[in-house]
């Protein structure tokens, strides 16, 4: 009788303890911010197939995504406490981090450059060379790096004249060309080279003229964090695992382009994208990433610096960068 009522009281038990634990509440996944460079579209489609696939909450996060845009600065965003990790630019990165703010690249999604200047064929521009007496659209807010080493590197200056180039400080669009205020703008290829197209100028009425092509192509949409918290182990685990989830997230998006488009547009608060131009964007960035397992290469880190240290007498950086980079969470994430 004893033995009964002791095995009944330890059922009891344990159903209590069963029924307790069912009432709690699962454990809260890890928050993190990502801060875009721009504004919500294909170019950044693999953390919107990682939300949206789930990849990120496998791995026990709960990521939110910010769009960018012309008057937000990912590292003013990121040392001001708004988010945990920033795309950006290494050129733009390593002037920062000169600056003082100790951006660290931790991932490198992209492996190729999309950057290149578009120009009318009109203009009389077939080599590097014709750029001079041209006016040329230039983008700045930490674009322009890539264009002044370009240019150092021709021996052609950017101040006007004959012998130089007059440079045009370019808005996000594609309207100097249009209206002829300029011989050629910057462009990217999954992005303004399209505006171009969609805006009447057939491809056989343009030249091109890729970054990557002339040999002074810079790193672009990396990941970057603050140097300070990559002490915090916790912190570091975040990232491993957001990592590994963002990069596949690339790989499905390089797959699916149509579908990551589908996705992007999903999440585009503005409704200001399409959907064919999301597509075209989705296939172009595609092949940006392809090869990229998200580690950093290291040649092109070492590119990138010789490129920006050849500005002449306004290089971006003027100095070889120190730890502006890790290797530990991409290869802790590839394990």
């Amino acid at each position: 009788m004893k033995s009964r009522l002791a095995r009944i009281i330890r059922i009891g038990a344990f159903s209590l303890l069963a029924a307790q634990m069912a009432a709690l509440p699962a454990q809260a996944a890890d928050k993190l911010t990502l801060q875009l460079k721009w504004v919500t579209q294909a170019q950044f489609g693999g953390y919107y197939v990682a939300k949206d696939k789930g990849f990120y909450e496998e791995e026990g996060l709960d990521v939110e995504i910010r769009p960018g845009g012309p008057d937000i600065a990912p590292p003013q965003v990121l040392v001001g406490g708004g988010a945990d990790v920033i795309v950006d630019w290494l050129p733009s990165a390593l002037a920062t981090r000169e600056k003082g703010v100790p951006l660290v690249n931790i991932a490198q999604p992209f492996k190729t450059s999309g950057m290149m200047l578009t120009c009318l064929k009109e203009s009389g521009i077939t080599k590097p060379e014709d750029f001079r007496g041209k006016t040329l659209g230039v983008w700045f807010f930490g674009n322009e790096y890539p264009f002044l080493a370009w240019m150092n590197h021709l021996g052609i200056g950017t101040n006007g004249g004959p012998e130089g180039v007059t440079v045009l400080k370019q808005g996000f669009n594609v309207d100097p060309l249009l209206q002829k205020q300029a011989a050629c703008i910057s462009t990217m290829t999954y992005n303004e080279y399209g505006q171009v197209i969609d805006a009447g100028i057939a491809e056989g009425d343009l030249v091109t003229f890729k970054y990557e092509d002339e040999g002074v192509a810079v790193l672009e949409d990396g990941l970057y964090v603050l140097e300070d918290r990559l002490k915090d182990a916790a912190f570091r685990d975040k990232l491993v695992r957001f990592v590994r989830a963002s990069m596949k997230g690339w790989k499905w998006a390089e797959e699916n382009p149509d579908e990551t488009a589908e996705i992007v547009l999903e999440n585009d608060a503005s409704g200001a994208q399409t959907e064919q131009q999301q597509q075209r964007m989705a296939r172009e960035v595609a092949k940006l990433t392809a090869g990229s397992n998200g580690a950093l290469d290291v040649a092109d880190y070492e590119r990138t610096v010789k490129t920006l240290l050849g500005g002449g007498s306004d290089p971006v950086i003027t100095r070889e960068p120190v730890g502006a980079y890790t290797l530990d969470i991409t290869s802790e994430a590839l394990k």
